[in-house]
């Protein structure tokens, strides 16, 4: 599922602004869709733009019925009748999606047994000071079994005594979800934390859902600014 909101508060219309000769949901689709992971790969949207767009190059879509603050909540609606077990939620402004990456957050729940784990998704680690301390780049802290502990805008942990050590990663927005899980984040409200930092993950975390990560070294590109813009026309050619 790939969930495509046109208004992007940072960068307007972004899903629809010109990578290498088509917009950029249509290459996130097309990436998702050459992994060959999946049954089926939606575009799930608010806009009959982007829905017309998917649509008229063969995709598959879903318009989404109302407006929702995430895009969990998006993705709950349309698969709220459909017959599945995982569902996985590709950021729609992430056209360079690869299979390893994606691979890796499906394999979380073969080995989870006993279905402990809610949800997976991926991180990569960051040596970039500018990135670091970035508000547009989350980054995420995990338990010595990789657990996510927390997300933040901030930098975390915060190096109090300067060293080399200080190891820092980047929450790539790819989500494995149970569809349980994911039907309770579309119920529950809000709490302080995630209205605070806006980041959807961490409603999870706030009523105690465990997020496994997974480490990849995939950086890719994600397109939340005009620059990044550029700089993904620029690795395309």
């Amino acid at each position: 599922m790939i969930p495509a909101r046109y208004a992007a508060s940072r960068f307007p219309a972004k899903l629809m602004q010109d990578l290498a000769g088509k917009p950029v949901i249509v290459r996130t689709y097309e990436a998702a869709v050459k992994t060959k992971l999946f049954d089926d790969v939606y575009v799930v949207t608010d806009s009959d733009l982007i829905y017309d767009t998917i649509i008229k190059e063969g995709g598959l879509a879903i318009m989404s019925k109302k407006e929702h603050d995430c895009g969990s909540d998006r993705i709950a609606e349309a698969v709220m009748q459909m017959d599945v077990d995982i569902i996985v939620n590709v950021q729609g402004d992430e056209p360079f999606t690869d299979r390893e990456s994606l691979e890796g957050v499906m394999k979380v729940f073969e080995a989870d047994i006993h279905k402990e784990i809610d949800l997976a998704s991926l991180m990569v680690r960051i040596t970039d000071e500018e990135e670091i301390n970035n508000p547009n780049t989350v980054k995420v802290i995990v338990d010595n079994r990789n657990f996510a502990l927390y997300f933040s805008r901030s930098p975390i942990p915060y190096p109090r005594a300067k060293n080399d050590h200080t190891v820092y990663y980047k929450h790539k927005g790819i989500y494995a979800f149970r569809k349980s899980a994911l039907m309770d984040f579309q119920r529950l409200p809000m709490l302080p934390l995630e209205a605070t930092e806006k980041i959807e993950a961490i409603r999870y975390l706030e009523y105690g859902k465990k997020i496994k990560m997974v480490e990849t070294n995939v950086q890719g590109i994600e397109i939340d600014t005009p620059d990044d813009l550029k700089k993904a026309q620029a690795a395309w050619k």
